[in-house]
Parts: C-alpha cells; structure tokens; sequence
C-alpha cells in the first residue's frame, strides 16, 4: 500500500495578544482548524509542534497572550485551514498583530543535481486584529519596522521620520476609503446629522 507523504513542513510563527476576558475553551475553538489538521481532538492533544526544539501553540494566561512556534506537515489545502482561524482569531484579538506562516517543501532537493524544477517554497504574512483599524496598525507598524530597518544601513534613524510619514499617509488613504466604502448604501442619519462608518478608530502614527 502506497503511503502518501506531506510534501509541505508548515511553520506558523506570531504572538497575538488576546481579551482580558478570553478564556482556554473560546481559544480552543478558535484554533480549532489547526489542531484538528494536525489530526488531533482538543488544543492540548495538538500543541505540540512538529519539532521537538519548538514551544507549539501556548496559552499565556496571565499575560492574555497566545504564543505560536509551531509545525505541523501538510498541504495547500492548510491555507484555508488559516483562513478559518483567522476569522476566529480576530474575535477574540485585544489589538491588530501580524502571523508568519512558512511553507517548507519536504520534497525539494538543492543537492540531488537536477535544477530542472524549483522549490514550492512559499511565505505568507497574515494579520489579525479586533477592527479594521487594528489590523492596518499592525500592518503600518511593521512597514515602517521593516523600511527603517533597511534604511538606516545607509541613513541615520533620525533622518527618517519623513519616510515614515510618507508610510503613514498611505495607511491613513487606505483607512479613509475602507471607511467610506462602509458607509456607502448607509442612510443618514437624520436632519443635520453625519453618519460614521464601522472601521472604528484611526491608526496611530508617529508624528
């Protein structure tokens, strides 16, 4: 009998701060899709990763924290297994924060000589986050990370504050039509009133 092997080691990697009142059963079900792929019957019984070196899937408590370093072996078919968590984690989520999630292909070989074919590789950036606005605060915040990053290796961090601004300009446009595409079809809301759309708070950016 032939056994079919996963061609795919898939690492999820991120921190995502959750509601005071988020308990260990809500956290469960919203990490449902990820413990179940990984063949498992509750959070406990899969949180363990892949690889013995790496914590898994943690639930800080106190800290109102869940703490993913975790591996599982899989498919294509994962990311929808990510896209269903998602959705969940963003319930429960206290602020916006980004998730890695790597896809290693198992069945590439850079030494066996042929280069007729090429790594399936692949990395995805999610985010997560109880509000729109949430979710591009952590988008803008690891931008302007990742530019400054790359910038001050030829700048000094106090001649950039124009670059972020330029950064922050740009999530500020993208947050305003989001919130004017909700209100789009939205009736008003009486004589002389002005209605609001539903993306909640601005970003906050750095002045």
């Amino acid at each position: 009998m032939t056994h079919y092997t996963p061609p795919f080691e898939i690492h999820v990697h991120g921190d995502v701060r959750l509601r005071p009142d988020v308990g260990f059963d809500a956290l469960q079900d919203a990490l449902k899709p990820l413990w179940k792929y990984a063949g498992a019957r509750s959070l406990a019984d899969g949180a363990a990763s892949a690889f013995e070196d790496e914590p898994g899937i943690r639930f800080d408590a106190p800290a109102h924290m869940l703490q993913m370093c975790w591996t599982v072996t899989g498919d294509e078919d994962f990311r929808q297994a990510l896209d269903e968590m998602c959705m969940s984690l963003n319930e429960l989520a206290d602020t916006g924060a980004p998730i890695e999630v790597t896809f290693y292909d198992t069945e590439f070989d850079e030494e066996d000589g042929d280069h007729s074919e090429e790594s399936r590789d692949d990395f995805v950036m999610l985010f997560v986050g109880p509000t729109p606005a949430a979710i591009m605060q952590a988008q803008r915040d690891l931008l302007v990370e990742d530019v400054v990053a790359l910038m001050e290796r030829h700048f000094d961090g106090a001649e950039l504050g124009g670059v972020v601004g330029e950064i922050d300009k740009l999530f500020t446009q993208r947050f305003d039509a989001l919130v004017n595409s909700l209100e789009l079809g939205r009736p008003p809301r009486g004589p002389g009133g002005s209605g609001h759309g539903g993306g909640g708070r601005r970003p906050r950016h750095l002045h």
